[in-house]
This record gives structure tokens, C-alpha cells and sequence, in this order.
């Protein structure tokens, strides 16, 4: 038979939640430094074409 589970804690669930938000900002600030980096051609991981980067700039 099911059992009802017991509720979690207020500072738990607080605890969680910020451990979720604070992986999304991670995320975010690594994404922004990569196209900061990509932007001012200073990036040693990702090789881009120049040919790409000046055709969309004349645009």
C-alpha cells in the first residue's frame, strides 16, 4: 500500500534550489567568456574561420 512521504524541509529545498541556479550561472559565465574569446580572436580551443567572421561583420 502506498505511504504518504514525509515533507521536506523548507532549508532543504532552498539548499537545492540554489545548488541548480548557481550550475546555470556557471554555465552562462563559461558561455559568455567562450564568445568573448571567439569575438576578439583570442581563443586557443575552438579555431574559427576568418573568412566567416569578416563576411558576417560586412553584413
Amino acid at each position: 500500500m502506498a505511504v504518504p512521504k514525509k515533507r521536506t524541509s523548507i532549508s532543504k529545498k532552498r539548499i537545492r534550489k540554489n545548488i541548480w541556479k548557481k550550475q546555470g550561472y556557471w554555465a552562462a559565465l563559461k558561455a559568455f567568456s567562450l564568445a568573448k574569446s571567439l569575438s576578439t580572436g583570442q581563443s586557443k580551443s575552438f579555431l574559427c574561420n576568418k573568412q566567416i567572421q569578416i563576411s558576417n561583420k560586412k553584413l
